[in-house]
């Protein structure tokens, strides 16, 4: 499966992909709100690509430079949950928002979800925004929700439907 707007694409991941993931997810902000391992190894980034069946490479469309990553998973009852992480440098170009519209665009239409979701903590504001301008709805606040890296944290949950389209 290829997801091309003419930016962004998203790709399977490749071997060839792992040096870029080594080095984008030694950014402490990755680590801080996904699951990402501390430290991240090139082991991790094997592991990560061997086992990446949901999970999406987000590509420059025209050099195929590895920008970030994206996943759809099923979460039961005919829904898909969403997970991202954008590197530094491709941050603020709205990298995050163009791989979510096509994933979740895709999961609505051609994996027959339901519905889409996502997950974010009350304090990623960053990933709140790429929520919104991917026209994702706020539900609210799922107390202590989730538990990530030992500690139970609330969570934001979001939603898009194939009505919001």
């Amino acid at each position: 499966m290829r997801l091309d707007d003419g930016v962004i694409a998203l790709r399977p991941f490749s071997e060839d992909d792992v040096p870029a993931i080594t080095a984008a997810c030694q950014d402490p902000e990755i680590a801080r709100w996904t699951l990402v391992p501390e430290p991240y190894t090139e082991d991790d980034a094997q592991a990560f690509v061997a086992g990446a069946t949901t999970a999406y490479a987000v590509v420059d469309a025209e050099s195929d430079s590895l920008l970030g990553a994206i996943s759809l998973d099923p979460a039961g009852d005919g829904n898909g949950q969403i997970g991202y992480w954008v590197a530094r440098e491709a941050r603020g170009r709205g990298v995050a928002t163009r791989a979510l519209r096509l994933l979740s665009r895709w999961g609505l239409a051609q994996c027959g979800f339901a519905r889409v979701q996502l997950l974010t903590e009350p304090e990623n504001v960053p990933s709140q925004r790429v929520a919104e301008r991917a026209g994702f709805t706020n539900e609210g606040l799922l107390r202590s929700y989730a538990e990530l890296k030992g500690r139970r944290r609330d969570m934001l949950m979001w939603s898009l439907l194939p009505t919001d389209l």
